[in-house]
């Protein structure tokens, strides 16, 4: 069977800066990085595409707030179901015209993915992921008492805080298996997936939450036995003292070393070290190799020639 390939999409890869923000800046951003994923896809990997999605949530929470006097407010949990939709759509068409022009007829799927948490994870405890836009001081203070949790950002304002549980359980799991036993390329868990708890009878619910993308990204690379799970992100390699004079890219490591770097501090928690994180769960439960790379870099670094490479 081919070897399995699970691609973890950045923002850059759909946003690339602030001046290049509309839904077809956007579409233009992924049909560049769709055209390095069908060179994976030529080369003859089957393939699953996950993707961020923080600042489409963030557009659509602005618009709500914008719009809440004449409009009814969008959840957490269904902004991530419509960013899943709008996001997967865009892939799905810019790589299936790419791999259509390729000669290459396969079919690209979405699949709006539900993720299971744990209603007693710590994370609903101490939110910690920021989202949606920056507020005055005035009017953090009114969201304070529709409930929210704020923090501020001293040079920017204040943001709303949600929490950020672990993954557990991919509830579309078995729909994404059916696919790739079919040869279908699969979009899947996009923003991490939307979160949901499973109730005592057994129901699911949504619940105001954000999931680390590269943490779901990897509990299925992890349940799909993949053999790479590529992590697209905005630098070229993981680095040593990164931002620092000494700076130091890393073209290979191992697991030990990548956990001893960790807790060193070289990766800072709201950016590289989740990344790490799920690149040392995903190795320890049987992967073969993670890889860090920039978009652009996609089919060089499968190919050993890009990226940083962690290795069991």
């Amino acid at each position: 069977m081919k070897q399995l390939v699970v691609i973890a999409i950045g923002g850059n890869s759909l946003i690339k800066d602030d001046r290049h923000m509309t839904v077809y800046d956007q579409y233009k951003a992924t049909g560049e990085t769709s055209e390095h994923i069908a060179e994976i896809v030529q080369r003859g990997y089957r393939v699953v595409v996950t993707h961020g999605n923080g600042p489409q949530v963030g557009f659509i929470l602005l618009r709500s707030e914008l719009a809440r006097d004449v409009l009814h407010e969008v959840p957490l949990d269904s902004c991530g179901a419509d960013t899943q939709g709008a996001i997967g759509y865009q892939i799905a068409q810019t790589l299936g015209n790419e791999l259509r022009r390729r000669g290459i007829e396969r079919t690209v799927a979405p699949v709006v993915t539900q993720v299971v948490v744990d209603r007693s994870d710590p994370g609903f405890e101490q939110p910690s992921k920021p989202i949606g836009p920056f507020y005055s001081e005035e009017s953090a203070r009114g969201h304070r008492q529709q409930g929210w949790v704020m923090t501020e950002d001293a040079a920017r304002g204040w943001r709303r805080v949600v929490p950020s549980p672990e993954p557990l359980e991919i509830v579309e799991e078995a729909a994404i298996r059916a696919l790739l036993a079919q040869d279908v390329i699969v979009v899947a868990v996009g923003g991490g997936g939307i979160p949901v708890i499973r109730k005592l009878n057994g129901d699911l619910e949504g619940v105001a939450a954000v999931i680390d993308k590269d943490l779901a990204s990897c509990l299925l690379a992890r349940k799909l036995g993949a053999d790479y799970f590529v992590i697209s992100t905005a630098v070229d390699k993981v680095a040593l003292d990164f931002g620092k004079p000494e700076q130091r890219d890393i073209d290979r490591m191992s697991v030990a070393e990548a956990r001893a770097y960790l807790e060193q501090g070289h990766f800072a928690p709201g950016s590289m070290g989740p990344k790490i994180e799920a690149a040392i769960d995903f190795l320890e439960h049987g992967g073969k190799r993670v890889i860090v790379t920039q978009p652009h870099d996609l089919e060089l670094a499968v190919r050993g020639d890009a990226g940083t490479h962690i290795l069991p």
